[in-house]
């Protein structure tokens, strides 16, 4: 296919062959915690979306594991997931400990 081209249907069928379901859900994990360290930091805080991104990990961690997935790049995840955890507990406590703002 020349650069700029548009994939044929075959093309894109034969890229699908390619990939993996466990592929696709370690990239989508990554990116999780990637968004989810993005949204511990106090300069873009959200700590809903860090709870929801941690969650998504626990969830798909076995899921990845039972499917045959290479084992170090879970691992890495599995870490990944538990030094978010760790900073979303600090972010917490760090929120509780801020005076409200309606002075009370």
């Amino acid at each position: 296919m020349a650069e700029g081209a548009v994939p044929t249907e075959q093309e894109l069928l034969e890229s699908l062959d390619r990939i993996g379901v466990a592929d696709v859900l370690v990239q989508a994990l990554a990116t999780t915690a990637s968004i989810g360290f993005r949204r511990v930091s106090a300069d873009a805080r959200d700590l809903p979306q860090v709870r929801l991104a941690i969650e998504a990990l626990r969830a798909l961690e076995p899921v990845l594991r039972e499917s045959g997935a290479d084992e170090a790049v879970v691992r890495d995840l599995e870490q990944a997931r538990m030094n978010l955890q760790l900073a979303y507990a600090k972010a917490v406590t760090e929120h509780e400990q801020q005076p409200s703002d309606d002075g009370v």
